[in-house]
């Protein structure tokens, strides 16, 4: 080291314009973190009205604070090296772009999954249809969503697919419709029909609605039998699809059998040729 180029005017010069550099800095980094601490309130606030899950808050709040807290320190270094940061930003960005395009099936499931955080088309617990799959929804991430069909499986669905497909939420319904086809015999009397089968449904299925009334509908003339479709609306939080069905169709056989209301079947006899 050459202490001949040493200056103490242009060492005293350096310290006096580097000083206000690193003021203004701090003061930077002072001002994003005290509004990163307003909006990551705010964003509590609102979500808390909203009434969202206590891990989808936690999460905003985080990526509010960390990225007002990341724009302030990059404007903050940028004070204390003008010049010197914007190409570091900029060669980031190049790297970003090169590795937004190998990993852009995780970007879009990441995003995917906080959208689907934010809006909550179905919750954890919910009975839901998507992409031709059904079941019990047990977990959802950033990354997938993972379901227990109806027949027992686990499957786990890329968010991005979730996102982009309709939903079916079967939890978000208070009430179904269920309804299932029946044939009498064509000389039946359809006003007994009819009476028999609305009695059997109120005093036999569970979680029955009287709004809507229950219907029955003659809708078809078959090769055997006059055809009719019953409908009735069902308490969700009462009682399952299946077993409202289920115990609608067990309902309507008992009271026709008591009642002799019959339902017929085809009948197929094979001839056996003379020999």
């Amino acid at each position: 080291m050459n202490l001949s180029n040493l200056n103490v005017e242009n060492i005293i010069d350096e310290i006096t314009d580097f000083l206000p550099r690193i003021g203004l800095a701090l003061l930077i980094l002072f001002i994003a973190y005290w509004i990163s601490r307003i909006v990551r309130r705010q964003v509590r606030r609102a979500m808390k009205r909203r009434d969202h899950d206590p891990e989808l808050i936690v999460l905003l709040e985080m990526l509010t604070r960390w990225g007002i807290l990341a724009f302030g320190i990059v404007i903050a270094a940028e004070q204390i090296a003008p010049g010197q940061f914007s190409g570091l930003i900029a060669g980031l960005g190049v790297a970003g772009i090169t590795i937004g395009f190998a990993l852009q099936d995780v970007a879009k499931n990441f995003i995917a999954g906080l959208l689907l955080l934010i809006q909550q088309p179905f919750k954890i617990g919910d009975s839901i249809e998507v992409v031709g799959y059904g079941g019990t929804v047990l977990e959802i991430s950033l990354r997938s969503t993972t379901i227990r069909t109806w027949d027992g499986r686990h499957v786990i669905i890329p968010n991005s697919e979730v996102n982009l497909n309709p939903i079916i939420n079967f939890s978000a319904a208070p009430r179904r419709r269920i309804d299932f086809t029946v044939g009498v015999a064509p000389d039946s009397d359809l006003d007994q029909v009819t009476r028999v089968a609305l009695k059997a449904l109120i005093e036999n299925v569970e979680g029955i609605l009287q709004d809507p009334a229950p219907e029955i509908v003659f809708s078809n003339f078959g090769e055997f039998t006059i055809d009719f479709t019953a409908y009735y609306w069902i308490g969700t939080g009462e009682v399952g699809v299946l077993q409202a069905k289920h115990e609608g169709v067990i309902a309507i056989k008992r009271s026709f059998e008591r009642e002799k209301i019959d339902m017929p079947y085809p009948t197929y006899v094979t001839l056996t040729p003379p020999r």
